[in-house]
């Protein structure tokens, strides 16, 4: 097991009173104050993450876009520079090894996935580099992350002019604060969001100084609070939703696969099950009648059957209620199927996302 990321803001984070915790493979602020809080600052304003439980590594050399083509599940031969896409790593039966967006840089491809997954990810593509002119390097840099409907207005303060508009996983080189950093417009919350990627010393300034420049009602924000973002958004989490028993089509993971570009590993099975027209299993939304999130694991069932498993719940601060995301028989995925706790609770199939930025809440 490799040793904990720690953040290189950790000492600031303590001093502020923040509570740390492990968070896929990183040391970083579980909480600030009340995640309550933190997540409504996400919602109405802006909320400032350590994202510190994130890794990057780069892929050089003059054969690595046809290498990745033929190796992850997602189109890259056609990225520009300054593009970027979503992506996984499957294994030969179609399961799920590892999640990561890829970013296609001038000289090279940038790869971010969970701190947790990255030497499994390095390991795996790795083993498929035979004849090909391909080298993978780590990097040694660090991110925060800015998300929220004022983020690109606090961004924009920070950097001191107006954005280029990107579409998601958009990025490009610039410096700040007399350092080289690479900006990505990635959402982790279902709301407009950004990361900065840069050197340890380098974050330590950004994350002053997007403090220094936030409007009132923008915090900083932990874990416990981007848990609930990404729930109510519907964003499944490696290892908490899906992962090596997992096909990405069961998990609803679309925006990581092309139907279009040819073979890659695993490309037969996804593509058998996409012809087949649905899968056994599904992930889905569920509203939960309890005031306590169930457990992971906990299953779900209807007559006496078991028909499904909870994997990631909170109390979601927007919505005022329990929600779920978790894995249901096909047989009774649809938005409005009544089933139940083992413990006893009543749930309902939701349609995700519970929240969407631009449409509110959409149960």
């Amino acid at each position: 097991m490799p040793d904990l990321v720690r953040s290189p803001l950790a000492d600031r984070h303590l001093s502020q009173g923040a509570t740390l915790d492990e968070y896929h493979g990183a040391l970083v602020p579980e909480k600030f104050s009340q995640s309550v809080a933190e997540h409504q600052a996400a919602r109405q304003t802006a909320a400032l993450f350590d994202f510190s439980f994130r890794s990057m590594f780069s892929m050089k050399g003059r054969d690595c876009a046809r290498f990745l083509q033929r190796i992850i599940s997602n189109d890259v031969k056609n990225l520009a520079p300054g593009q970027g896409t979503y992506a996984t790593l499957l294994n030969p039966q179609g399961h799920v090894l590892a999640d990561f967006q890829v970013l296609c840089a001038q000289d090279s491809f940038l790869i971010e996935t969970d701190a947790d997954l990255s030497e499994k990810t390095v390991q795996a593509l790795g083993r498929y580099i035979i004849a090909d002119k391909v080298t993978i390097e780590p990097l040694p840099w660090f991110a925060v992350s800015v998300q929220g409907p004022q983020s690109r207005g606090l961004m924009e303060k920070v950097f001191a002019k107006e954005l280029p508009p990107l579409a998601e996983y958009g990025h490009w080189a610039t410096d700040l604060l007399g350092f080289p950093v690479r900006v990505v417009e990635a959402s982790s919350t279902g709301e407009q969001g950004y990361e900065i990627w840069s050197s340890a010393e380098a974050i330590r300034g950004v994350w002053k100084e997007l403090h220094a420049k936030a409007q009132q009602g923008a915090l900083p924000a932990g874990t416990e609070a981007l848990e609930s973002l990404r729930i109510e958004a519907g964003i499944p989490r490696y290892g908490a939703d899906f992962g090596e028993d997992t096909m990405p089509l069961e998990a609803g993971l679309l925006n990581a696969l092309s139907f279009n570009k040819g073979c890659y590993i695993g490309q037969e099975i996804v593509e058998r099950t996409r012809s087949r027209g649905h899968v056994n299993w599904k992930l889905a939304g569920l509203t939960i009648d309890s005031a306590q999130p169930p457990a992971a694991g906990e299953k779900l069932i209807s007559e006496g059957k078991e028909l499904g498993e909870i994997t990631s719940s909170c109390l979601s601060p927007t919505l005022s209620k329990t929600i779920a995301l978790g894995y249901v028989r096909r047989e009774v995925s649809e938005p409005g199927t009544h089933l139940a706790l083992a413990s006893g609770p009543a749930a309902e199939v939701a349609l995700l996302p519970f929240y969407h930025a631009r449409r509110g809440f959409c149960g």
